[in-house]
């Protein structure tokens, strides 16, 4: 049978162009697969939705380059690996990054002046001002006069994650987590974490399956569930606002077992599962269950878990009882355990269930 090689691949128009991959010259570019993410963008309507978080105080008459565009430039230059913004002033010539930012002209045939003829993208001076305006420049500024809405950023997040449903979930699992963000100068605001031994930044992250829901830049001399409970109010009230019924539950680990925390998840209906930093008392509770553990590892050589639960309320820093699951774990090293605090009532979830299944769930997000 002949056997046929596919010689053309058509992509969505760029207005009245046809936009087509071909592989007998003309135009070459090394960056072709910007045109499988520019049919992802097209889809989402992605970078011109993040486009109209900004606000563009420059005059009208002098632009060439709108918001939209310099936003999807940068974004689709990082896609492609191009994370510094002097790589611009070659891109900004590739007919392909015309194509991707949505010029009419892609080979920048258009351009008002002679310099920029034959370079249809935005220069590094151009995108600079886009990333490094202050938060309030207005009109008056001189140079730096576009200014990102936070808000409307935020809400940008969270409203993709919830177009990405056919139909209402019964159920959302949403992961708090705060990790390290190395610094290796003396950037603004560097601290030393103790726990990650280096000077880092500790980023705010809620994620849901393989969607981010909030990014959050904070300084590394904070708690780890700084900030996390004015998130989560949002976002909660987002997601409820569109489905007043599904079941949302909260998971992360020790940092985020805040009584702020917990008391209002109980109040507002939202469910919790966080991890519990052990101490002696705990650890008195659970001695049964860690003995038995020891003994079934000695007979076994296998490691051995013993599972149970019990009301715990911390001396000081917590206003009611609350359910704790206690993992009495032994393995080779010696005895390991584990707690969680829990809102789920034992009905809806049994503890070895509510550990194994549902909390160790958490390190599989993306």
């Amino acid at each position: 049978m002949t056997e046929c090689t596919q010689s053309s691949f058509g992509f969505h128009p760029l207005f009245r162009r046809e936009v087509v991959a071909q592989f007998d010259g003309g135009d070459i570019t090394s960056d072709a697969g910007g045109l499988l993410l520019r049919e992802v963008d097209q889809k989402l309507n992605l970078t011109s939705r993040l486009g109209a978080c900004f606000i563009d105080h420059r005059r009208s008459d002098k632009i060439e380059h709108r918001v939209e565009e310099l936003v999807a430039q940068r974004i689709y230059g990082l896609a492609l690996g191009y994370e510094d913004l002097n790589d611009h002033d070659q891109l900004r010539s590739d007919p392909l990054m015309g194509v991707l930012i949505g010029k009419a002209e892609p080979k920048g045939t258009d351009r008002r002046r002679e310099q920029d003829r034959g370079k249809a993208g935005a220069g590094k001076s151009t995108l600079n001002r886009l990333e490094l305006t202050p938060e309030k420049a207005d009109a008056t500024a001189r140079y730096k006069k576009i200014v990102y809405r936070q808000e409307a950023l935020d809400e940008l997040l969270v409203d993709l994650f919830l177009d990405s449903f056919s139909q209402p979930p019964s159920r959302l699992e949403l992961d708090l987590d705060a990790t390290d963000d190395p610094v290796h100068g003396n950037q603004e605001g560097r601290f030393f974490h103790g726990y990650y031994r280096e000077y880092c930044y500790l980023p705010l992250y809620i994620i849901c399956d393989e969607f981010v829901l909030c990014a959050r830049l904070r300084r590394s001399n904070i708690d780890a569930s700084a900030g996390a409970l004015e998130e989560v109010k949002r976002i909660v009230a987002q997601i409820r606002k569109k489905w007043p019924q599904v079941e949302i539950i909260l998971r992360g680990d020790g940092g985020f077992s805040r009584d702020a925390i917990m008391s209002w998840c109980e109040e507002n209906g939202v469910e919790f599962l966080f991890g519990l930093a052990k101490n002696k008392r705990l650890l008195k509770i659970i001695g049964k269950q860690l003995q038995e553990a020891k003994v079934q590892f000695e007979e076994t050589k296998k490691a051995a878990r013993v599972f149970t639960e019990f009301s715990y309320q911390t001396r000081q820093s917590w206003k009611r009882e609350r359910r704790v699951v206690a993992k009495a774990e032994h393995l080779e090293k010696g005895a390991n355990p584990r707690f969680v605090v829990t809102s789920l009532s034992a009905e809806k979830m049994e503890a070895r269930a509510l550990y194994e299944e549902l909390y160790c769930a958490r390190g599989e997000m993306r």
